[in-house]
């Protein structure tokens, strides 16, 4: 618990409380991202271990990697995002603009172009 103003400013970023609203849908918006990356991780063990695919040890190996070089981005920027948010949302601002949805798209779109070759290349 906050023992003085500067200690709650420090923790809470400043400005004033946001609708809690806003800070509830900021937080389910960190939480499908944390789902995201649990599903990335899901189809890599899937990819590297579970499903027999007649690919080469090298097309598994690079498509589970992905996947899982993906789940670790979203984990680790998902959290600064969510306090960059709520810390734009606490002092008037307008909300940061994200990579993350960007590096997500391109990363799918990678992951499903190794898997296109990898069930169609020789």
């Amino acid at each position: 618990m906050p023992s003085s103003a500067s200690d709650q400013d420090r923790e809470t970023g400043g400005g004033s409380e946001p609708d809690y609203r806003f800070t509830l849908a900021n937080e389910r918006t960190f939480l499908a991202w944390i789902r995201t990356a649990l599903a990335l991780v899901a189809g890599a063990v899937a990819v590297l271990h579970l499903v027999p695919l007649d690919w080469g040890d090298g097309s598994r190996l690079t498509v589970g990697l992905a996947l899982t070089a993906l789940a670790v981005i979203i984990t680790v920027y998902a959290p600064l995002r969510w306090i960059r948010v709520q810390r734009a949302m606490r002092r008037g601002r307008p909300l940061p603009m994200s990579a993350l949805p960007l590096i997500t798209t391109v990363g799918v779109t990678l992951v499903c172009v190794a898997v296109l070759v990898g069930n169609y290349w020789p």
